[in-house]
């Protein structure tokens, strides 16, 4: 069998190169995401710490979780919504 994902909208940034979001910042106040010098950061996931360096792309999910996705996956995964 074949399945095709749901279209569904989400937000997103490239680290290091995109405005920095609330959404974003929220969890680093809460300690839910750190930052590292330069331009790094490790998230606390549902699948345990993952670390994010500069050029990745940090996604808010549709029920608010964050992760981050390599530049070149995020690419061949999603289109840009206007």
């Amino acid at each position: 069998m074949k399945y095709i994902k749901k279209p569904i909208v989400i937000e997103a940034f490239e680290l290091g190169k995109d405005y920095i979001p609330g959404w974003f910042m929220d969890k680093v106040s809460t300690n839910e995401i750190i930052l590292k010098e330069p331009w790094g950061c490790s998230i606390y996931t549902l699948k345990g710490l993952i670390s994010a360096n500069n050029g990745d792309m940090i996604i808010k999910g549709i029920k608010g979780e964050i992760y981050p996705c390599k530049k070149y996956i995020f690419d061949m995964t999603y289109d840009r919504f206007l």
